[in-house]
């Protein structure tokens, strides 16, 4: 009997200097850096395992792969398997969770303070030599914010939601967590959407892209958000009306933004955040909020842990 094969299909996604573990039953193991649509396939004739990052495998391509019995996420998004398809054709699906509970809040309050602060705002002041202008031992062209006393309003209060809370609320935020848009009642522990999206300070996104999440920041939240609030997004791309949100920068219905999800990704300079990205009050990092050296690492085992369960007849982390 032949060793189950496993395939990675993008291991560029993981950091070269990062080593990834592998599994302690016996096997054999074949990675790609990246793998173009076209290639999918063919890659996957003779793999039981397939390890995805963001390589889609759609009911197309898993329809020619009679031999494929895992997919193991490298991630903890899954919106590039066809969850459907395996369901319905007994092929398991596994994702990665709680790797990022310490790398994405830390993201987070990292664009908070530089934000609230104007960090990005001044230091483009002094390369454009404000600073000699002004003929000062300081100067203030951006107003300086405060941290500690800010409220923070939470929209997502999964791990991440959670995780950023405790950090906010260490360096003194006071943490709110919003109930799902256009509910008609509270849980306990929530409050309104619309009243979160009003008096908060801060804004910070955590839940899941879906049909009902999709734009659910657009021009109605930010015209009603206060013009000294700042949005931070690094759920996902989708989640925020890109449009809408450099209109609210430019216009100053809020006072800034730290995006670190597109709605396309890699997003070009067509994307009208990459266009605007001279604004001094928006913040932008490559969706690297979850990519520390820690949480990569968490990341790597959780996976290899996810296939030793599938070859030991054990469910760990299954979608599927």
């Amino acid at each position: 009997m032949s060793l189950p094969h496993i395939v990675f299909l993008d291991r560029a996604t993981i950091p070269g200097h990062i080593d990834i573990p592998r599994p302690q039953n016996e096997h054999t193991w074949t990675e790609h850096d990246l793998t173009r649509p076209d290639q999918v396939t063919e890659r996957l004739t003779d793999a039981t395992i397939a390890i995805t990052n963001k390589v889609v495998l759609d009911a197309d391509v898993l329809a020619a792969l009679p031999n494929l019995k895992l997919i193991a996420v490298a991630a903890t998004g899954f919106n590039n398997v066809d969850i459907e398809y395996c369901t319905q054709n007994q092929i398991a699906v596994a994702n990665v969770q709680g790797y990022a509970t310490q790398s994405v809040p830390e993201h987070v309050i990292g664009m908070m303070y530089a934000l609230r602060r104007n960090l990005y705002g001044y230091h483009q002041d002094i390369a454009n030599g404000e600073w000699q202008r002004n003929n000062q031992f300081c100067f203030f062209t951006h107003p300086i914010n405060d941290v500690a006393g800010a409220t923070l309003g939470i929209i997502g209060s999964g791990a991440l939601g959670q995780s950023v809370a405790k950090l906010a609320q260490s360096v003194g935020m006071k943490v709110v967590f919003a109930e799902r848009k256009g509910a008609l009642d509270c849980r306990d522990g929530y409050i309104p959407f619309e009243q979160v999206v009003r008096d908060s300070d801060v804004i910070s996104l955590h839940c899941p892209l879906s049909q009902e999440t999709l734009n659910l920041i657009s021009t109605q939240e930010f015209e009603a958000m206060k013009p000294t609030s700042i949005l931070i997004n690094t759920g996902r791309g989708g989640l925020v009306d890109e449009y809408a949100l450099v209109e609210a920068l430019s216009s100053g219905q809020i006072s800034g933004a730290g995006v670190d999800v597109f709605t396309q990704e890699p997003a070009d300079k067509s994307n009208p955040l990459i266009a605007n990205m001279h604004l001094p009050n928006l913040l932008l990092t490559p969706h690297v909020a979850w990519g520390s050296d820690s949480s990569i690492s968490g990341l790597c085992q959780i996976l290899i842990d996810n296939i030793d369960a599938y070859l030991s007849g054990k469910e760990r982390n299954r979608l599927v």
